[in-house]
């Protein structure tokens, strides 16, 4: 309908620049729809870092201790006895 009244007012010799103007006005649109969903991933990024540096910071992780002679890991208790012993 409305290519029906934009032939009427300018003929058949305004459609090209029609389309050109419509195909900027498209490409222009695409960029800044690209910008913005680029903005919003880099501030999810970034917020997604911060908290999990803050959970990481706020969390009391202690390695579990190494075993050495001083220090041995016991033995999970099973059904099976130690044969190792006399």
């Amino acid at each position: 309908m409305i290519l029906f009244v934009y032939l009427l007012f300018f003929g058949a010799k305004g459609i090209p620049s029609l389309a050109q103007t419509l195909g900027k006005a498209m490409y222009q649109f695409r960029n800044a729809t690209k910008d913005v969903q680029d903005e919003i991933l880099k501030g999810a990024s970034e917020v997604k870092k911060q908290t999990s540096a803050l959970r990481l910071d706020q969390m009391d992780v202690e390695e579990p201790p190494k075993p050495n002679a001083q220090n041995p890991v016991p033995k999970e208790n099973t059904n099976e006895q130690d044969t190792s012993r006399p």
